[in-house]
């Protein structure tokens, strides 16, 4: 045997041991497209023998008959696959790949097909490789199906136009622009893709650094969200809100994703909405200013005539009674000055005082007003726990205020029965004690519809044109308000012996400690300090001192000056207006202690004096003085340059303290620096 011959023997054999063992399930056809051979591993796949396959025509009848019949087929994935593989492969005389076959067993498969020719372009042989692309094809759909979600986003965010959707890289330079962008904002994407988008923001605005701050907040924070002025290309402005994220892949940031929406109308609107409220409100604040001083009036001249009655002699049923007449008309002006207080009832705030109360004293002082209101057929009862403290600290005007509201309504209702008070201890420690306090009556009760909306402000459960029983329906829930800021609540239920009804409610008072208290408890209780007390402090500092009051009211400059005299302040001088207040108290050659100011004052008022004192360096402390005595008043009059306030009518003790405060330890030398 020659050389070449062993070479061909070799080759042959190699050939024979690929065909059979190639991990690639292969067919090899001849040139009548009978099967010649099969490799171990499309035997393995097709689940056929040998014996079977070997001869068999790929174009044989019975094949697509066997087909139908299941998914154990010959050739696979199927038959008519195989075929158009081997024709196409034939047609174009090059190798044809036929992808993405499903087959019948769930699996996508691809057939290579590779016609041999010989030398002298005669078709020989046909391989077909058949290999399973199931895992290759899912990735394929997966990556497709992908790259469909991110066109159509694509699409999307480039077309919608009313939102400006863009990128901006990792420094805050913009990287895409979307339609809505471009019409929002004016620039075209060649103008500004590329530029920071400060280039967005005002002047303030970056010389504040925002931009670069809302990028570090978004970072830190996984988003920011901000509403403010925004510029356009043309350098108009628009109200925006923004919404700034960090965008990550693989856990790196590649930029910021950001949408700017056009709130310009809706800003607009709620200006004009605000306008409106404002000027709502300043009207009822007018109208509530002018009732107060109205009602007020009438009110401080009646008090003022009963003190002088109360000055003469009188028998002890006459001061009896007068004294009645004071609890009462002292209870009614607080009363008053509460419910036109506008912002105090539309927030439902109040303010609560510490001073020395008594639960027993005040009970009995409400009761014994309300003997004469009630019908011949009414009996009013007290019982009062022993353990009540004879006092304690808390608000007593409050208390009283709940109680005597309470218990006009149970009187109100209750036309024959009982009307009953009761109170007493229900948890105490060493410090507090809580106080349930009960109106039980006999009266009407309470419609089961209208329980819900007892203590809602201006609910009436008879709203009727023919009711019986009038009023405002804002008692009980100025009751619920004061109670809850005194710790405790308030409630209703039926009154279980009959008909009738049971309002309570609960406060906390702080405990008076008989023992003296150490520092520590010197700290956590507050010092009760009376007018008198307030008044001798007063008088220890008022020597050198120097006051300026400006008043236009005679009565009551003359009023004022003989209560600072009684504190023994002497050196006082009086102006009847703001033009005289401003002149004396910018005089060099006077230091003033203290100012106090009224506000309403010819020529100019008080606010506009204190101005003009302020701009001329002067930090005396003023005091304002005056009957507007709604709430924001103070606020406006500090805002200013006054330094504290006094309502009108005065109380002596608020304005003791007041006086405490500004002038305790300030030396004449030294006030002029004070602010």
């Amino acid at each position: 045997m020659t050389k070449e011959a062993d070479v061909d023997v070799a080759v042959a054999v190699d050939w024979g041991l690929l065909l059979s063992h190639t991990p690639v399930p292969t067919l090899v056809l001849d040139e009548s497209f009978c099967i010649l051979s099969a490799s171990k591993s499309y035997i393995a796949l097709s689940k056929a023998t040998s014996n079977i396959l070997i001869g068999t025509n790929i174009h044989d009848s019975s094949l697509d008959t066997q087909q139908d019949q299941g998914p154990n087929n010959l050739l696979l994935p199927t038959v008519d696959a195989v075929r158009t593989a081997v024709k196409e492969a034939i047609r174009a005389k090059t190798v044809y790949v036929h992808p993405d076959i499903e087959s019948q067993d769930e699996h996508v498969y691809s057939i290579r097909a590779i016609p041999i020719y010989n030398d002298d372009d005669r078709l020989c042989y046909v391989k077909v490789e058949v290999e399973n692309t199931t895992k290759e094809f899912q990735r394929k759909q997966e990556l497709n199906q992908r790259l469909s979600t991110s066109e159509t986003f694509r699409i999307l965010v480039e077309t919608v136009k009313d939102y400006a959707i863009f990128m901006l890289d990792t420094k805050g330079n913009v990287s895409t622009w979307n339609t809505g962008a471009e019409l929002l904002k004016g620039f075209a994407p060649s103008d500004i893709i590329g530029r920071h988008f400060s280039n967005f923001y005002g002047d303030e605005d970056r010389k504040a650094r925002k931009p670069w701050i809302e990028l570090e907040v978004a970072l830190q924070d996984g988003r920011v969200e901000d509403e403010g002025w925004r510029y356009r290309k043309d350098g108009t402005r628009f109200w925006a809100n923004v919404i700034l994220t960090p965008v990550y892949r693989n856990g790196t940031l590649i930029g910021f994703s950001k949408v700017t929406r056009d709130l310009t109308e809706r800003k607009a609107a709620e200006a004009r909405l605000a306008a409106a409220y404002e000027e709502s409100s300043k009207l009822k604040s007018e109208f509530l200013a002018n009732m107060s001083h109205e009602i007020r009036t009438p009110m401080h001249g009646a008090l003022s005539a009963l003190t002088l009655l109360m000055e003469t002699d009188l028998n002890p049923e006459q001061r009896d009674l007068a004294n009645i007449i004071d609890e009462s008309g002292t209870v009614l002006l607080h009363v008053i000055n509460d419910i036109l207080d506008y912002s105090k009832l539309a927030s439902g705030t109040f303010s609560i005082s510490a001073d020395v109360l008594s639960i027993s004293d005040i009970i009995n002082s409400v009761v014994r007003n309300f003997q004469t209101a009630l019908g011949p057929k009414t009996n009013l009862e007290i019982f009062l726990d022993p353990a009540l403290p004879a006092t304690a600290q808390g608000d007593p005007l409050r208390y009283r205020q709940i109680v005597q509201n309470l218990l006009a309504n149970a009187a109100k209702f209750t036309e024959e029965g009982y009307v009953k008070v009761r109170a007493k201890v229900t948890d105490e420690d060493e410090s507090h004690c809580t106080i349930l306090t009960e109106i039980i009556d006999t009266g009407i009760g309470i419609p089961a519809f209208s329980i819900n909306t007892l203590f809602t402000p201006f609910t009436q459960f008879d709203t009727s044109a023919t009711k019986r029983y009038k009023g405002t329906g804002l008692g009980l829930s100025i009751c619920k308000s004061l109670a809850e800021l005194m710790g405790g609540n308030i409630g209703f239920r039926p009154n279980p012996e009959g008909k009738g009804s049971i309002f309570w409610f609960t406060c906390e008072v702080r405990k008076f400690k008989d023992i003296s208290p150490s520092e520590d408890d010197k700290e956590r209780i507050i010092p009760i300090i009376t007018e008198k007390d307030l008044g001798a402090e007063i008088r220890k500092i008022s020597k050198g001192k120097r006051i300026l009051l400006a008043e236009d009211n005679v009565i009551n400059r003359k009023v004022m000056v003989k209560m600072l005299n009684g504190l023994d302040i002497t050196e006082i001088d009086t102006v009847g207006d703001g033009m005289q207040a401003v002149s004396l108290a910018c005089d060099t050659s006077r230091k003033y202690s203290l100012i106090l100011m009224d506000i309403n004052m010819p020529l100019l008022d008080g606010v506009g004096a204190t101005i003009e004192i302020r701009n001329a360096g002067k930090r005396t402390p003023i005091i304002a003085m005056t009957a507007n005595a709604l709430k924001g008043h103070a606020e406006l009059y500090m805002a200013k340059g006054l330094s504290d306030y006094v309502p009108k009518p005065v109380d002596r003790k608020l304005l003791f303290k007041v006086l405490l405060r500004w002038l305790k330890d300030v030396p004449p030398s030294s006030v002029q620096s004070m602010i």
